[in-house]
């Protein structure tokens, strides 16, 4: 029995506009169903594949929204998603999940003052997120959010964090998905996409497909400039 929260994820193209530049999208625009195997899905690939564009999609139709948040989450200040979410349908497990959030590294501030206005409701606890540097007021809502039995989805997670603190996201990750909770990250970190037993779905080269952690270009590049320093900068810089 597979236990995730998302099995699967649909998409029917009858419901996306023929001059809709989704249809341009290499990665995602003759794929009708995309299975998710395990407790975390990494999606992976180039600027502009369209790996926030689908995550985003699945996010709004999984109820977030779609600048973050949970599901209570009821704010807008620009509304960029894209028409992809309505010709979503996606196909769930026995569980539900316990809770879940949305987190994306664009939208991040606004997440944050939200969450501050919230904390200071009747019961609540004032974070002061915007008291703190980007990356520890990112660093500390995971800590506040992350729990065991939820689904989340992050959208470039790494983006705020310190390599450092890029491996204490990892052990957070790595601590949820085994006490029952489901991630579906789109990522260009090395670090993070090392996570034991992550499902690594690339968005370069043809439709979504499976790719092994050292066939993805972040550690290709990352592995050939910490190896090869001098000799890569040679080229590059040509001195």
């Amino acid at each position: 029995m597979n236990p995730l929260y998302i099995r699967e994820i649909r998409i029917s193209w009858d419901g996306i506009d023929r001059e809709s530049y989704l249809r341009s999208i290499e990665a995602i625009h003759n794929v009708d169903h995309i299975r998710l195997t395990n407790p975390v899905t990494f999606f992976v690939g180039e600027n502009g594949s369209g790996k926030s564009t689908l995550l985003e999609a699945i996010a709004v139709a999984c109820g977030f929204n779609p600048e973050g948040g949970t599901r209570n989450y009821n704010f807008s200040t620009y509304d960029s998603h894209s028409e992809l979410c309505d010709a979503i349908r996606l196909v769930r497990g026995v569980r539900r999940a316990e809770w879940g959030y949305f987190l994306r590294a664009e939208s991040f501030y606004n997440v944050a003052t939200k969450e501050d206005e919230y904390s200071r409701g009747p019961g609540g606890i004032p974070q002061h997120y915007h008291e703190k540097s980007h990356g520890e007021s990112f660093l500390q809502l995971v800590q506040n959010t992350f729990r065991p039995n939820g689904l989340y989805l992050l959208d470039e997670p790494e983006a705020a964090l310190s390599p450092q603190r890029q491996l204490t996201l990892l052990m957070e990750i790595d601590r949820c998905a085994r006490t029952g909770a489901q991630f579906i990250i789109a990522s260009h970190s090395p670090i993070l996409l090392g996570i034991p037993d992550a499902q690594i779905l690339t968005f370069d080269e043809g439709p979504i497909h499976p790719c092994a952690y050292e066939d993805t270009d972040s550690y290709q590049v990352m592995s050939t400039f910490m190896n090869n320093r001098q000799q890569l900068l040679h080229r590059l810089l040509e001195r």
